[in-house]
């Protein structure tokens, strides 16, 4: 162990991030070839096995909790690793995938040049191995001048957190800084901001009637949704950055019949709080307005993430983060992005948070997903700089 090497010298993180490339790169293509969607809890504790092995090795005190009897999700993993004080981090990956079992078999693992392919590996195999790599560089040099560094490997991202999300925001606030380790933007932006989401389930009920020979009788939810669907498209920039999105409609049954039911899901989207809750205030007022005589709509709200907005705490992170990429040789921008991630959670929480610290890639949710192998080593060294001087 190399007690004497600074922490603030970024160069000497980067040699060891170098030094660990081959084993970071194996581990990759190991994880890469496991399926592990979400739904998937087989392939996604494979996965926490693999993470719990390594925090075991390298002293992390390890936390495994199984989903409370639901079988569908894997387990959560919490690592934790003492130093001998200053401030406590926390660190959020995820270990599941949006890719269905037998999406291995059809496309492995592979490297094309600078490029590696496969599922999941840039959402987010590289940042979640990114985030072990980092302590470990750490470890190498000597460098303890933490209290705790935590790390919340999470089985169910990918679906909105709802087994992870209350651990994550109960973990938060204990921490000085939350680091999340979603990959980089194709551009090697970090994310300093996300829009929150809450999405809507709206019913419509009318009442049905033979279309031909007595369609008065009818109370057709459909055109009631039509008009509804305009309202709710009509929110897209009535406050800034807010977004509607009425992406799902199923109503009625024939041709024949004045329908009776219809169903909306709406994503409705702000980098803000105070413009979200005006915007979710709204959607409720849309539903109370009702067009169609004796049609009836009720709504059901599901709250996935509330806004990740960019305060001073964050803002001195990126400072952090800017300098210490300045020293290993890189130009470093933070960005906003329109996606939700667990840093929402940590963000809303009170804890300082930026994101997007995993290594550059692309194509994520895809066939054609990628993660460039050449800023590994520099993402690996600046996550170790930026937990060494938070």
């Amino acid at each position: 162990m190399l007690a004497s090497a600074s922490p603030m010298d970024a160069q000497t993180l980067r040699d060891r991030a170098r030094a660990r490339y081959p084993e970071f790169l194996e581990t990759l293509e190991a994880m890469v070839n496991i399926d592990c969607g979400s739904y998937s809890p087989e392939g996604v504790n494979r996965i926490a096995d693999m993470c719990e092995r390594r925090f075991e090795e390298h002293g992390w005190e390890v936390e495994r909790r199984s989903n409370g009897g639901d079988p569908g999700l894997g387990d959560l993993l919490i690592g934790r690793l003492l130093g001998t004080g200053g401030p406590n981090v926390l660190l959020v990956g995820h270990m599941d995938t949006v890719f269905d079992d037998g999406t291995v078999a059809e496309r492995p693992f592979r490297v094309d040049g600078d490029i590696a392919r496969g599922p999941g590996v840039s959402d987010m195999k590289a940042g979640l191995l990114a985030g072990f790599f980092a302590t470990h560089v750490l470890q190498d040099v000597g460098f303890d001048g933490f209290g705790t560094i935590t790390y919340i490997c999470n089985p169910d991202e990918e679906i909105g957190s709802p087994f992870s999300g209350p651990v994550i925001r109960d973990l938060a606030p204990e921490h000085d800084a939350a680091l999340v380790l979603e990959g980089a933007r194709e551009n090697g932006d970090i994310v300093s901001a996300r829009k929150g989401i809450t999405d809507f389930t709206i019913k419509i009920v009318g009442r049905a009637a033979h279309a031909g020979v007595e369609p008065e009788k009818g109370r057709n939810a459909v055109l009631q949704a039509a008009h509804t669907i305009l309202a709710l498209q009509g929110l897209n920039g009535r406050w800034p950055g807010v977004t509607s999105n009425v992406g799902v409609v199923h109503g009625g049954t024939r041709s024949n019949v004045v329908a009776e039911r219809c169903e909306l899901q709406v994503d409705l989207r702000s980098p803000e709080l105070a413009s979200l809750e005006e915007a979710e205030a709204e959607v409720g007022r849309i539903c109370a307005d009702v067009s169609i005589p004796d049609v009836s709509i009720t709504m059901d709200v599901h709250g996935w993430h509330r806004p990740m907005e960019k305060g001073e705490g964050a803002r001195r992170l990126v400072d952090v983060a800017v300098g210490a990429a300045s020293e290993l040789g890189f130009e470093l921008r933070d960005a906003t992005t329109g996606g939700a991630s667990d840093a929402n959670t940590t963000s809303s929480a009170g804890t300082p948070t930026i994101d997007g610290l995993g290594p550059i890639g692309g194509d994520d949710h895809g066939p054609a997903e990628w993660v460039d192998l050449t800023s590994i080593v520099p993402r690996t060294a600046l996550l170790a700089a930026i937990i060494s001087r938070v």
